[in-house]
């Protein structure tokens, strides 16, 4: 099976993150498909000329987002569409991944079979939560399954613990790094570690204790900017979205010169 390290060789990997344009059948979406398609891979295609170390899709314009069990096929045959199109421009050595909102674990999966893709980012793998949606129960029995039944074992699974814009008052009696220890337990392939919404900083002392704590790759994947990034480096990856948009907003467009200057400094610095 393959495994972290085989994928992101450097010490500090950097993810940039395609926030794919609202899907069809959901409230924004323009009625464009083509142009949809064609934004996605002009951020793939920006994210490659600075020589990132992976590329994450992701649904973030579906808002209102609903859980996994509303979707209609259109939302997995869509997003299937975009990373097959994506595919065609990218090296298969760029680990390229996927993560459906809200909560569409499986739908990640079988589009990350489909479309040769390297991982997915799972919410709620250990220990329900309750998000803006719903709550959404915990998985990682059912999606490891789900996993092992389509033969998709070098998909690899990178797991939220204590996700951003959740309340997690129900298991506040489990620690952020009990609930590592569980999702390490559950043969997770990484925990992402999160600040409270997003674009918000995770807690550098969380970043440590979990270092001290876990033996698995850390992801982080909120809240990294030029001016911070030092605090982060400590981590397997780091999962760049809202820094790399113009004005720092996750909803405008990527901002070439914000991701040109962070690279700069990855590469002077030799976060790597």
């Amino acid at each position: 099976m393959l495994k972290f390290h085989q994928l992101f060789s450097k010490k500090c990997s950097i993810i940039g993150m395609v926030h794919v344009e609202a899907l069809p059948g959901t409230p924004l979406f323009k009625n464009n498909l083509e142009a949809l398609i064609t934004k996605a891979k002009k951020e793939t295609e920006l994210y490659m000329q600075y020589d990132l170390d992976g590329i994450l899709i992701e649904n973030m314009h579906d808002v209102p987002y609903i859980q996994a069990r509303h979707f209609g096929p259109e939302i997995t045959a869509t997003m299937t569409r975009i990373c097959t199109e994506i595919k065609t421009i990218i090296p298969n050595n760029l680990p390229c991944g996927i993560q459906i909102l809200s909560c569409g674990n499986k739908e990640a999966l079988a589009v990350a079979k489909a479309c040769s893709l390297h991982f997915i980012r799972a919410e709620s793998y250990v220990f329900g939560h309750i998000g803006d949606e719903g709550f959404t129960d915990a998985n990682a029995g059912l999606l490891l399954r789900y996993r092992k039944e389509i033969s998709a074992e070098n998909v690899l699974v990178f797991s939220d613990i204590k996700k951003k814009h959740s309340s997690h008052a129900i298991t506040a009696d489990i620690s952020l790094e009990e609930t590592a220890k569980a999702a390490e337990y559950f043969l997770t392939d990484g925990v992402i570690l999160t600040g409270t919404s997003t674009g918000i900083p995770a807690e550098v002392n969380e970043l440590q204790a979990l270092r001290k704590t876990t033996t698995l790759p850390i992801l982080i994947g909120s809240g990294v900017t030029v001016d911070n990034v030092q605090d982060y480096v400590m981590a397997d990856a780091l999962i760049i979205g809202s820094h790399f948009k113009k004005n720092g907003t996750w909803s405008n467009e990527v901002d070439e010169e914000r991701v040109k200057i962070f690279m700069e400094k990855i590469g002077k610095n030799n976060f790597y």
